[in-house]
């Protein structure tokens, strides 16, 4: 004889319509799935994907010109556009501001790479643990100190004069070098800090795991500390390059021709400051693609991390 099956008890989940399962009723094997709100799974019409965008592209465009209009309807604006803007004062510039400008990302580009190991060795001195260790824990805090707190354009004018007036036997006598030197000392300051903070948000369970592996101290420090950190701290050393993109333009200060320099000898001579502008034009186009990169590594650095606390 056949056995009637019981009806199912309320809210057992048996008698939901296929499909309808909540989170905590899935059946046996299958993933348990999120509410993700009532527009979850629902196609947007073309008026809801597109409308947003369109408004912020025609607020913009308003805008501009507005700023546009009451710029130029002002009654100075034919001084200040022969002053700023004069086209032909640019192109007759541009080649000197542009062998000026390839100094300036020289120099940007050495100080990265020296930048970002001399900081590194300085904020392994300052984690250092252990009475041996005290001199260059002692150092490394002595140095982020001061040289945090002395302004770029100081620094730059103290090596960049002081020293090759000190006619010192061996050293180089370049301004050159020495401006270069300053900005080199004074961020590699602030990227200890980055790279120390980012050392000492790795989880305690790291260190705990390399010593059950017998790693030794400098072990651990190279081989489970150092990457990840690195790897957490990479947006904010990013935002440092685009700041020193921008300060290598105080060697100016010290005599070296760079992009700057160039510019402010064609004003003195003609009066007209759209050899500034010219300079300016150069730094936007290298520091705005940087800015871009920044904010990109940044927006990937986040989900990278809301997906390891889902």
């Amino acid at each position: 004889m056949s056995r009637e099956r019981p009806d199912p008890a309320p809210g057992s989940g048996r008698d939901q319509p296929v499909g309808r399962r909540g989170a905590g009723n899935s059946a046996p094997g299958e993933p348990a799935q999120r509410d993700r709100g009532p527009r979850a799974g629902r196609v947007l019409s073309a008026r809801e994907k597109y409308l947003p965008g369109a408004i912020s592209i025609i607020s913009v465009v308003v805008v501009f010109l507005v700023v546009r209009q009451a710029v130029v309807t002002a009654e100075q604006w034919p001084r200040i556009r022969a002053q700023f803007f004069d086209v032909g004062a640019m192109a007759a510039v541009f080649p000197k501001v542009l062998r000026g400008f390839g100094i300036n990302m020289t120099v940007w580009v050495v100080a990265l790479v020296v930048i970002g190991v001399w900081a590194l060795v300085l904020a392994i001195f300052r984690t250092l643990s252990g009475p041996w260790f005290a001199p260059l824990r002692v150092f490394a805090v002595v140095y982020i100190d001061l040289l945090r707190g002395l302004p770029s354009l100081l620094l730059v004018l103290l090596f960049g004069f002081g020293i090759p007036a000190l006619q010192i036997q061996g050293l180089p006598q370049s301004s050159l070098f020495w401006g270069a030197t300053a900005m080199v000392m004074g961020y590699s300051a602030y990227a200890a800090e980055v790279y120390r903070s980012g050392m000492e948000a790795v989880h305690d369970g790291q260190h705990a795991a390399a010593k059950a592996l017998g790693l030794t101290q400098a072990q651990t420090l190279f081989f489970a500390i150092i990457p990840q950190a690195v790897r957490n701290v990479v947006p904010s050393l990013l935002n440092l390059a685009v700041a020193l993109q921008k300060d290598v333009a105080l060697l100016s200060v010290v005599g070296v021709r760079d992009a700057v320099r160039e510019a402010q000898i064609y004003t003195a001579r003609t009066f007209n400051y759209s050899s500034l502008v010219s300079a300016a034009l150069l730094f936007l186009v290298a520091t705005v693609p940087m800015a871009r990169l920044t904010d990109y590594v940044s927006r990937r650095d986040r989900e990278r991390r809301l997906q390891m606390t889902e």
